[in-house]
């Protein structure tokens, strides 16, 4: 059975947890890294989230990750293969069908990577956003508790939704 889906209130811990991680994975990826970021809710001071944090690594190529594999499972990182999500390699640390870290590898500057700094930095300034996003995931959280998959796909219309805002302000100001 899956874990039930929970939102936590923000967490003053998270940023620290997430930079232990960052640590572990700049000495595993070296040069290839050209950037790690922390992304997702709890990377958003303020935000409820699922306590996972999750943190991306920007590469030149994706073949590169193939030689991470195995020094990422010695620091507990599991590779998880999606072939619905192509331009991505995911790895997971933690119990099956949750885990407390998600570390997604993207090209960096990529579509997926843009957006995902978009959607972030959008919540980081725009408290009215964050507060929507927020009882969002609340009211899906009790609606799909113990169906994570669900949970996710719920939201994904409003975070696409903030991505096309985030993107027309951008340009608005160009």
């Amino acid at each position: 059975m899956e874990k039930p889906v929970v939102i936590e209130h923000y967490n003053e811990n998270w940023p620290f947890e997430y930079i232990q991680e960052e640590r572990k994975i700049k000495e595993i990826f070296h040069q290839k890294a050209i950037a790690i970021e922390h992304i997702g809710s709890t990377s958003v001071q303020g935000l409820g989230a699922k306590p996972v944090i999750d943190f991306m690594v920007g590469v030149n190529e994706l073949t590169e990750v193939e030689e991470f594999i195995e020094p990422l499972a010695q620091i507990g990182f599991e590779h998880v293969y999606h072939k619905e999500f192509p331009n991505r390699r995911f790895f997971r640390k933690g119990p099956r069908k949750a885990g407390t870290h998600h570390l997604h590898v993207y090209n960096y500057g990529s579509e997926e990577w843009k957006n995902q700094l978009l959607f972030r930095d959008y919540l980081r300034t725009h408290p009215d956003v964050l507060k929507q996003y927020n009882d969002l995931k609340q009211i899906l959280a009790e609606q799909y508790r113990n169906d994570r998959t669900a949970y996710t796909n719920a939201k994904n219309p409003f975070i696409t939704d903030v991505i096309q805002i985030a993107k027309s302000s951008i340009s608005d100001t160009k």
